[in-house]
């Protein structure tokens, strides 16, 4: 009788020993991380040099992938659907964790099917017009834009993105009216903007800046409260008068939802490290990221608060996909 009591205590005790032993050994093999958006842009230049960093402190490769499409949903939703171990996980933006449910019917619910890890960066959006305007301030510009109702257009990188959500903030805050002008993607529309084909725009800093610095374009604000390191001499939106008008891109990484807690504390610990790092520190500021890095539940009331805000400027502008 004894032993037959004895066995399960010692399978229970075995499975316990076990588990610990499992989670110390992670990661054992490469980590797949997949970037939603191609090649070369914002959201994978931010991956690219955190995994690097990452990789020499978890002692394994962090193997990049890049599933562009509709907006990031395709990649994260690849991670939604994955297994919950650790080894698929992405660095994604705020379009495909925030923005896109209020405006398409979509494949995942963000705080249900993913598990936020942390915040990585964020980028504000910036405002920019042809170095040949007018308007050498922003109101400067709205004074002008309000002169002439509807004669002002402004570009955007696609209908629900970040740069169309933040001039339709800036048109309800400022009261004018202007026509958007949807491309597909930042390539053509700012080609377009130094045509003087339309009229603002704007952007992420990094798309931007080389023409800021050339003086092809002018640099009126930045979406954010305090003002960029990469651009120190441009104003705020709320130095200049609208502290509503607060529109900044972001980048953070997210594991399918049933991930262990202590797997994701691990990745969140790594890409901390990470971003401390001066090497990183310098790579991704003079792109005009600040760095982030806080803890998963913060990560996670961050989403939720951005879904509300989103949610709200997109019902008042009518904002809908095309």
């Amino acid at each position: 009788m004894r032993r037959v009591l004895l066995g399960p205590i010692v399978a229970a005790a075995l499975v316990c020993g076990l588990a610990p032993a499992v989670a110390q050994s992670y990661p054992d093999r490469p980590i797949r991380l997949i970037v939603p958006f191609p090649p070369g842009g914002p959201n994978d230049i931010v991956a690219r040099v955190v995994a690097q960093s990452m990789s020499e402190d978890l002692k394994q490769p962090i193997v990049i992938e890049n599933r562009a499409g509709a907006g990031g949903v395709t990649g994260t939703d690849a991670v939604a659907k994955a297994a919950p171990d650790g080894y698929t996980i992405a660095v994604t933006s705020s379009g495909a964790l925030a923005i896109s449910q209020s405006l398409q019917r979509m494949p995942y619910e963000t705080l249900r099917d993913l598990k936020p890890v942390t915040l990585v960066a964020t980028v504000a959006e910036l405002l920019v017009v042809p170095g040949t305007s007018e308007a050498k301030t922003l109101p400067e510009f709205v004074k002008l834009a309000q002169a002439k109702p509807g004669s002002f257009n402004y570009a955007s990188t696609g209908p629900g993105g970040m740069p169309h959500l933040a001039a339709e903030l800036l048109k309800t805050a400022a009261k004018f009216d202007a026509v958007h002008v949807p491309y597909g993607g930042a390539a053509p529309a700012v080609t377009d903007l130094l045509g003087g084909r339309v009229e603002m725009m704007f952007a992420d800093i990094p798309v931007l800046l080389p023409h800021v610095q050339s003086g092809k374009l002018r640099a009126l604000a930045v979406g954010s409260s305090k003002r960029a390191p990469a651009l120190p001499e441009v104003p705020t939106t709320v130095e200049q008068g609208f502290p509503g008008v607060l529109a900044e891109n972001w980048y953070g990484m997210v594991a399918p939802a049933a991930t262990p807690a202590d797997i994701v504390a691990k990745l969140q610990a790594a890409t901390a490290k990470a971003l401390r790092s001066p090497d990183v520190q310098q790579k991704l500021s003079s792109q005009g990221a600040v760095l982030v890095g806080g803890s998963s539940a913060e990560f996670a009331a961050y989403i939720e608060a951005e879904t509300k805000k989103w949610a709200e400027v997109i019902r008042v502008a009518g904002v809908k996909l095309q």
